[in-house]
Formats: C-alpha cells, structure tokens, sequence
C-alpha cells in the first residue's frame, strides 16, 4: 500500500474528521451528522473473477450513520490521485456487495449505501461520472433500452479545487488541508491542530514527499504532543525551524542546507524564499545558496 493511501485513511478515520467531510459535501455544511455517530465499518468486500475465484476489494474509509444503535447510512470514502474512467464500475461492486450482504442477513434495518470520492490530483477530474456515459460514449446504444438500464453515479469532489465558500464550512483539520491545497505557501491561520501528526503527515504526502514516518519523532523532538493546544502557523513556524536546525547540524559534508529545504518544500514555501532563508540561516553567498537549491530543490 502506497504512502498517500495510507495516510490519507489514517486521517479521514478520525470520526470528527469523517463527520464534517459528509456535513460539508453532502448537507451543505449543515451539521446532521455528529461525530459521536459514526462507527467504522469493514472496507473489504469480495467479488468472482473470470476463474470464478474469490478476490477481495478495499474502500479506503467505511462508516456507518448510527442512530441510536440502528446503522441509518453507510458512506464509502475512495481517495483518487489520479482521474480513472472505469472508477464508477468499481463504485457499483462496493455498493453492489454491501447491499448483498443486507439481502443475505434479512436485516430488517436496511440502509443506503453512499460513496464519497475524494479527487486530490492536480488536474481536473475528466472521467465519467455516470454508468450511461460509460457504457454510451460514441452513442451506440439505442436510446430505447436506457430505461431499462440502471444508471449508477459517481459522486466527486476535486479537493484541491473547491471553492472557498466550500472550504469555509470545514470545522475539522479537513479546513486546514483544503485551504493549504487552495493558497499554497501564501496559507496562514489561527486554526488549532487537532490532530497534529495525522494533519502534517496529509500536508506532506500531498506536496509529493513519499516519506513522512519520521513526523511523529519530529513533533516529539519540537516537543509537541497530540493533548497540547497549537495553531498551524506555530506549528508550521516551529517545523520550518527544526528543518533549519537540522541542514546545519548535517554539516557542508553531507549537504549544509538539504533539511532547510525538504521542511520548506512540505509545506509549498516558494523557492525564493527557500532561497534566501538557506543563504542567511547558513551565512552563505546567493551564488552558494543556488548551488544547494539545485541539489535539493
């Protein structure tokens, strides 16, 4: 499993996370879902392929509605950082399986089944978002026999490009992720961290960095704990900090300014001011500093 998959599911399973993602996208930032209501449910269903063996199938995050201990929904989270046409067919076996599994138990508390896609690449998402369309693209198919044909949709939300009337209505750390993918390395704000390792870790994997296991012996080095109280630009300012503690203690050998740079390239620091802070933490000429950037950078 992927780093980005990892660590995107860590984050969404926080239920107070998981609860404003729906409240956000689905009910319009009205709070209909409290976090105390949401309990996970399993993320793996199963499927005959083409030798008719078993083969299992894993959503990223699973969540039951409950309601006074009756499940009222089921939401799916899928994570995308790449658009895939053929995603609303892998849609319809998850829905497919769980309603599967209500037929076979006669539950007499059936549930709907909802998948939430959450798009965080760089580029619009282009992909079909309706079984129609994927089967009938070039038109082919006689228009008699779609009323016949279940439609399935796909629901996706292009994180990295919501609107920010959108991204204000986020009362979790989701706020701080969407808002950081929206302003870059011009993003301040005053918000407390709630989840600290779990936050900084989506922040770093989603500026490209494929290697956030040291986060939590960072934090623990800033002396940071999950319990303090800290807002993002204290704890942005106090990474980009240790960043600079480390590229000196590396020593000109093992390259002088390479922890100044990766700390500033996680969080979208542009490069000239990457630049300068390597050319005066370090008491080094511009033409110098360039040499290091073109190393790490």
């Amino acid at each position: 499993m992927e780093t980005n998959d990892i660590v995107t599911k860590n984050f969404e399973s926080y239920a107070d996370v998981a609860a404003d993602i729906i409240n956000v996208l689905l009910h319009e930032g009205r709070r209909r879902v409290k976090d105390y209501e949401m309990l996970s449910a399993a993320t793996e269903s199963l499927y005959l392929d083409k030798e008719n063996g078993l083969r299992n199938q894993l959503e990223d995050v699973a969540k039951y509605h409950v309601v006074n201990g009756v499940p009222k929904v089921l939401y799916l989270f899928a994570n995308q950082t790449k658009v895939d046409k053929g995603m609303v067919l892998r849609k319809a076996g998850y829905a497919g399986g769980e309603y599967r599994r209500q037929y076979e138990k006669q539950n007499p508390s059936l549930y709907p089944v909802i998948e939430i896609v959450l798009y965080w690449g760089k580029s619009r998402w282009k992909g079909g978002c309706s079984l129609h369309r994927l089967f009938d693209e070039e038109g082919a198919t006689a228009d008699i026999i779609w009323k016949y044909v279940d439609d399935v949709q796909l629901h996706v939300w292009e994180m990295r490009h919501l609107p920010r009337e959108i991204r204000e209505l986020f009362q979790s750390d989701m706020r701080i992720i969407v808002d950081y993918l929206a302003e870059g390395d011009s993003y301040r704000s005053d918000r407390k961290v709630i989840h600290k390792e779990a936050t900084v870790k989506m922040l770093r994997v989603l500026s490209g960095d494929t290697n956030v296991d040291d986060t939590g012996d960072a934090l623990k080095e800033m002396g940071i704990k999950e319990e303090d109280e800290i807002r993002v630009c204290e704890l942005f300012d106090q990474y980009t900090r240790k960043g600079i503690a480390q590229g000196i203690s590396q020593g000109i050998s093992q390259g002088v300014a390479q922890g100044i740079i990766i700390m500033c390239k996680d969080f979208n620091t542009s490069y000239e001011e990457t630049l300068q802070k390597v050319r005066l933490k370090l008491n080094i000429s511009e033409q110098e500093a360039e040499k290091e950037m073109k190393l790490y950078w």
